[in-house]
């Protein structure tokens, strides 16, 4: 079993970003993740985010099967420097909302990957399929973007590791105390 892929009952913390008024504590991929809804007038987003994950799911089903699938599983952030970053990078993926974080329950299956793969495969480009194939490969390895020479427009390409956790199971939140801090002083 590879080191970021988790099949077990221990207990496992995450966070996610949650309105204040969320049943589960996650975002499924396709309602209700910080991708799933595009910001006003933007299609040309909406088919990116469209294609980036299903090019994901079906190298998943080649090759990573034994991963939870992008579109199946809670999405959630593996810490909460994770979701913080995240946040700096996406803020607007995010204003208004609480960081939360839950616990799981009994068994699950989790595997850790690194967000930035999806920032790079949004960026208004054209790669060719070897090179998503490429991608997608790092991403289901659990290999950070910061490890890989990426570019684009002929400049080197860095970001900052965000690790998402793909969660299969029944999590719990643990308090709702880590309020978000766009308005210091209102809780």
């Amino acid at each position: 079993m590879m080191d970021h892929l988790l099949n077990d009952s221990s207990p496992l913390e995450l966070y996610a970003w949650l309105d204040e008024d969320a049943a589960l504590p996650g975002w499924d991929i396709l309602v209700g993740n910080p991708f799933a809804q595009t910001l006003p007038e933007d299609q040309f987003t909406t088919v990116q985010n469209y294609f980036a994950e299903y090019h994901l799911e079906y190298y998943r089903q080649r090759l990573y099967h034994h991963f939870p699938s992008r579109l199946h599983a809670l999405l959630l952030f593996a810490t909460r420097v994770d979701a913080e970053t995240f946040r700096a990078k996406h803020p607007a993926r995010v204003f208004g909302k609480t960081l939360t974080r839950a616990r799981s329950r009994g068994a699950y299956i989790c595997s850790f990957h690194d967000s930035s793969w999806l920032d790079y495969l949004r960026l208004p480009h054209s790669l060719s399929l070897s090179t998503l194939d490429k991608i997608a490969n790092h991403y289901w390895q659990g290999t950070l973007v910061e490890e890989i020479g990426l570019t684009f427009l002929n400049e080197n390409w860095r970001e900052a590791p965000v690790i998402e956790a793909l969660f299969q199971g029944t999590l719990e939140a643990v308090s709702t105390n880590l309020r978000s801090d766009w308005l210091p002083g209102f809780a």
